[in-house]
């Protein structure tokens, strides 16, 4: 987003009224337009990429406030143009992000950065607001039910899903990195051997379940001594959203 300072020229009504249509229906190019942040999540940001992995992009973009003035509310999210790139607008994003959501948390503190306007540097630089002991929840939730549909598919084809059974324990991990550290580190380190012998069904299943419980158990006991706060700071992350709309409006005027 970039304000000159200068006021553009007077549009004509029609004019004003076709380009509030254009905002409620999002376009590659509208997104691209309004795009803050964009990353690499999944298996290059967590250190667990191969030669044929894809590249999963997840971004944030920020619309005018004036396309939120009508009764038709423009999408929350947006697919493309490229293969596995989401974006979400940035008020969803302040939405999960205070209700600790995993993909959410991962795309802030995502090291592998590919487009960061000022507005991504400020929501950057929000994202301890958004931490606090609510992610221990979140994450083992999560986790659990994610699990009971991994066991429901030994029951039914006597194999899980190894690749996503090994997300849920780089999960696990980082989620209980996170209650006892109060720092989200996406890289899976030491433990990138084992993880891929998980994706390659080389683990026993009950080798599987064993280092889950532990990994839940140390979460939960971790979560006392958290260095994490009980709730998210809310009043700093509304504040930050109400700001971007204000600078939004100042800049079309």
């Amino acid at each position: 987003m970039v304000c000159t300072g200068q006021r553009p020229p007077r549009r004509s009504a029609q004019r004003s009224g076709e380009a509030a249509a254009v905002e409620h229906t999002l376009t590659d190019q509208l997104v691209d337009d309004h795009t803050i942040l964009q990353v690499v999540v999944g298996s290059r940001a967590f250190g667990l990429s191969g030669a044929a992995s894809d590249t999963d992009r997840r971004g944030v973009y920020a619309l005018p406030a004036s396309a939120f003035w009508g009764l038709r509310k423009p999408a929350r999210h947006h697919d493309g143009p490229l293969d596995e790139q989401v974006r979400w607008e940035v008020e969803r994003v302040c939405t999960l992000g205070l209700a600790a959501n995993p993909t959410v948390l991962e795309v802030l503190h995502s090291p592998l950065v590919e487009t960061c306007t000022p507005l991504g540097v400020e929501l950057r630089a929000l994202t301890p607001a958004f931490l606090s002991r609510r992610v221990a929840d979140t994450y083992l939730r999560y986790a659990t039910a994610q699990f009971g549909k991994a066991e429901r598919g030994i029951a039914r084809t006597g194999v899980p899903t190894w690749r996503h059974v090994m997300h849920l324990i780089r999960l696990l991990t980082a989620g209980g990195d996170l209650v006892r550290t109060g720092r989200l580190v996406l890289d899976v380190g030491v433990d990138r051997d084992r993880l891929l012998a998980v994706k390659a069904g080389e683990v026993p299943w009950a080798e599987i379940v064993t280092w889950r419980d532990r990994l839940v158990s140390r979460m939960t006991a971790d979560l006392a001594t958290s260095p994490l706060p009980d709730q998210p700071d809310e009043a700093r992350v509304e504040q930050w959203l109400i700001s971007v709309r204000e600078r939004s409006v100042r800049c079309s005027a």
